[in-house]
C-alpha cells in the first residue's frame, strides 16, 4: 500500500522555524518527483514547493522563495521542506505530494498528483 507519512507540523511564532517531513512508502521513490502544497482556511490549495525525481532541481512559489527549503532525501525515502522566517499568512495545512517523472513545472497540476499525504497543520502566531 502506497503511504506518503508527514511528521513536523505544530504551532511555531511568526519570524521562528519549522521542519516538516514526509517519509513515502509503497512506490519507487526514485521516480518520483515531489514536493508540496498548502491549503488556508477558506482558500484553495496552493502549490509551496518541489523537487525533481532525477536532478533534484528544485522550484517554489514567489510567496515562499527565499524562506522555505524543500530537499530529498532517496536513501531515506523523505522528502522534506525547511521553513524559516514564518509569517502568519504561512498558517495552512500542509500536504505533501508525489508524480512520477514529473517536470517540477508540471508538478504544479494537481491533477496529476500520483500521490497525497494526509496533510500536517501549521500555525504561525503573530
Amino acid at each position: 500500500q502506497v503511504q506518503l507519512v508527514e511528521s513536523g507540523g505544530g504551532l511555531v511564532q511568526a519570524g521562528g522555524s519549522l521542519r516538516l517531513a514526509c517519509t513515502a512508502s509503497g512506490f519507487i521513490f526514485e521516480r518520483y518527483t515531489m514536493g508540496w502544497f498548502r491549503q488556508a482556511p477558506g482558500k484553495e490549495r496552493e502549490f509551496v514547493a518541489a523537487v525533481h525525481w532525477s536532478s533534484s532541481a528544485t522550484y517554489y512559489a514567489d510567496s515562499v522563495k527565499g524562506r522555505f527549503t524543500v530537499s530529498r532525501d532517496n536513501a531515506k525515502n523523505t522528502c522534506y521542506l525547511q521553513m524559516s522566517s514564518l509569517k502568519p499568512v504561512d498558517t495552512a495545512i500542509y500536504y505533501c505530494a508525489g508524480r512520477e517523472l514529473s517536470s517540477v513545472a508540471a508538478f504544479q497540476q494537481t491533477s496529476g498528483t500520483n500521490y497525497w499525504g494526509q496533510g500536517t497543520q501549521v500555525t504561525v502566531s503573530s
